[in-house]
């Protein structure tokens, strides 16, 4: 099977998820980088060409020369990868989308819930593949944890509590000139609330992944606690979910001391689990009455498609850029099915799609809205084609 051509926009000199994107495509082999607008500063932008081995013609100065031009060579790139700051990726998409090209996007999908359904109402027309990058999602013990759900180990969900809670942003760092967090406090480019675009959509994402629970109000306070800082930088939130669970979600960047900082806790009238992105092979299940049991990555008793996720035998850990090459080993698969007129494995499912992201925005416009309302409760918008 050939390698995708896949281009890039963003992740010039110095940027930060860029490399990560980077080494997920590359971990499996699927992909080939022949294009890239990488950054506005044409010197950057020819450097980290030449830093990829991309041939200077195919070095564009912006995304949208990049999707027109790629679009009409017989060699043109078949999927792009989005890695600007959230507020060019709604337009950066919605370029390739018309052009015909596959997306595999940073998150969050957007900074409105708006831009949000536009994507994923081009991406239909067209009939192209927009991957959002939640890739913490993408873990094998993950997976395992939706498998307990759905099998009933748990019985039916009462209480949910999920965090993403980390201490890296605990200085007024963008008052230091720290330029990834200058643009972070900024709401025309990060959206309309820092601490959820950054951290809590992944934690909004996870949550829905392992539990298959949908938020239908919530109540929440944002919070800029540094201070100097104009932007939130801690969210508590209380969630209630369609059919009567109950949740709590915290998303923090001033949680100091904290490592990553991305775990949550799942209990049934039967059962609970836990899972610790910092421990991401080991899956906790305790239920009334019974031993309590760990779960690990790699063992034979697994389900399918935590054992498709996996990529080292039992005993040998795993971690994060396995994960992250998880979501475009999946992407590639799907895309390549389609051209090549096959069925995809159906187990290659991975990665967020454009309804997840357009829910992830969509729970963040309602935190913000109830946030403005003295934290009333909220209800989340349906999405238009659930």
């Amino acid at each position: 099977m050939r390698p995708l051509r896949l281009g890039m926009v963003g992740g010039g000199p110095g940027a930060g998820i860029a490399p990560s994107h980077r080494r997920a495509a590359r971990l499996d082999g699927r992909f080939d980088f022949v294009a890239g607008a990488f950054s506005r500063s044409a010197e950057a932008n020819r450097a980290m060409g030449a830093e990829l081995g991309i041939s200077p013609e195919r070095v564009y100065s912006d995304f949208a020369a990049m999707a027109q031009a790629e679009a009409k060579r017989p060699d043109g790139i078949e999927c792009v990868s989005i890695v600007t700051p959230n507020d060019t990726h709604a337009a950066a998409s919605l370029a390739f989308i018309r052009n015909g090209i596959d997306v595999i996007c940073d998150k969050p999908m957007t900074t409105a819930l708006a831009d949000a359904i536009a994507i994923e109402q081009a991406a239909a027309e067209r009939g192209v593949l927009f991957a959002l990058t939640h890739n913490y999602s993408a873990y094998p013990m993950v997976a395992e944890a939706r498998h307990q759900v759905d099998s009933g180990a748990l019985g039916a969900i009462r209480v949910v509590t999920v965090e993403y809670a980390q201490g890296t942003r605990n200085r007024l760092l963008e008052a230091e000139g720290d330029a990834k967090m200058a643009w972070r406090v900024n709401a025309a480019i990060a959206g309309p609330s820092t601490v959820l675009g950054d951290l809590g959509t992944h934690a909004h994402h996870l949550l829905r992944r392992i539990t298959g629970l949908e938020i239908a109000t919530l109540s929440a306070e944002l919070s800029a606690i540094v201070p100097g800082r104009i932007a939130d930088d801690n969210a508590f939130i209380n969630l209630r979910f369609a059919g009567g669970a109950r949740g709590q979600f915290w998303a923090s960047m001033v949680a100091a001391g904290n490592g990553h900082g991305l775990r949550i806790r799942v209990f049934g009238e039967k059962a609970g689990l836990h899972w610790d992105q910092e421990r991401p092979d080991e899956l906790h299940l305790r239920a009334d009455n019974a031993p309590y049991r760990v779960l690990r990555r790699g063992e034979a008793y697994l389900c399918d498609a935590a054992r498709h996720l996996s990529r080292t035998k039992a005993g040998n850990p795993e971690g994060y850029f396995g994960a992250f090459g998880n979501v475009y080993a999946d992407a590639a698969e799907v895309i390549s099915a389609r051209r090549d007129g096959r069925v995809a494995n159906p187990l290659a499912c991975s990665f967020a799609t454009a309804r997840d992201g357009v829910l992830g925005m969509a729970f963040v416009e309602a935190a913000v809205a109830s946030h403005a309302n003295g934290g009333a409760w909220t209800a989340l918008m349906p999405h238009p084609h659930a």
